[in-house]
């Protein structure tokens, strides 16, 4: 099973690279999000950008902006490309197929995170570091490797859930679209809800360490990627989706 995922990963990877590519227009567009988050961000905060230990963990937040429009491609645009057949009708097992879509996702996500992350590195080192180098502290390196990585699986399966039933890729950006606005209305209406509902997570939040607001939210996130991964696992059904 790991060399269908890693040949599914492989096929993903090399579309977005190669198939979909990255043609003038998508280069320029990379370097103008680098240079945006790689090193304009960077250079306004100075060396609090590398010793605040929540600045760079915060970067694992990239992977909204990064992944939506890589897994909305993922079952959707094998339709409208009409290659969905052909994959489908290959040896690849099914766990294969589906953890494949969403390993390349993740992969794509981290990688392109962790670009930006130490191009920003650089970039505070060169303007601020005459002094000596900044390193970045070991819990701010474990929060970025390790929220990269749980934010990208939370939102790579969560897209490829809904691609896998949505018949255009523009029909599946605007779902997961409006799952992610939807999740985003509930958190700002929080503070809405009966006090005797919020004060417990209020009180817990003034009073936590930095460390324990980090694994509880590792906790969520390492829960919502279990739920979308095995949903997405359980409605995936080969001889249905070649009759759709």
């Amino acid at each position: 099973m790991l060399a269908d995922i890693w040949t599914v990963m492989a096929k993903e990877l090399r579309e977005i690279f190669v198939a979909g590519g990255y043609g003038k227009r998508g280069l320029i567009g990379l370097l103008i999000f680098i240079g945006i988050f790689g090193v304009l961000i960077p250079l306004m905060d100075g060396r609090q950008w590398v010793e605040s230990p929540m600045n760079i963990p915060s970067m694992s937040l990239l992977a909204f902006v990064i992944v939506p429009r890589m897994v909305a491609d993922s079952f959707a645009g094998e339709r409208e490309r009409h290659t969905l057949e052909t994959l489908l009708a290959s040896r690849l097992s099914d766990l294969g197929i589906v953890l494949g879509k969403i390993g390349a996702a993740i992969a794509y996500g981290c990688g392109l995170t962790w670009l930006v992350v130490c191009v920003g590195w650089l970039t505070v080192n060169i303007a601020y570091g005459s002094s000596g180098l900044l390193f970045i502290s070991p819990m701010a390196f474990i929060g970025i490797v390790g929220f990269t990585i749980l934010i990208c699986g939370a939102v790579a399966s969560a897209g490829v859930l809904i691609s896998l039933r949505s018949p255009t890729v523009r029909e599946a950006q605007q779902t997961f679209s409006l799952f992610w606005f939807l999740i985003f209305i509930s958190i700002i209406a929080s503070p809405f809800l009966p006090p005797e509902w919020t004060a417990p997570i209020t009180r817990w939040l003034l009073f936590a360490s930095s460390e324990q607001k980090m694994l509880a939210a590792a906790g969520i996130l390492i829960g919502l990627n279990l739920i979308f991964i095995t949903i997405t696992i359980l409605r995936f059904r080969r001889s249905r989706l070649l009759l759709d």
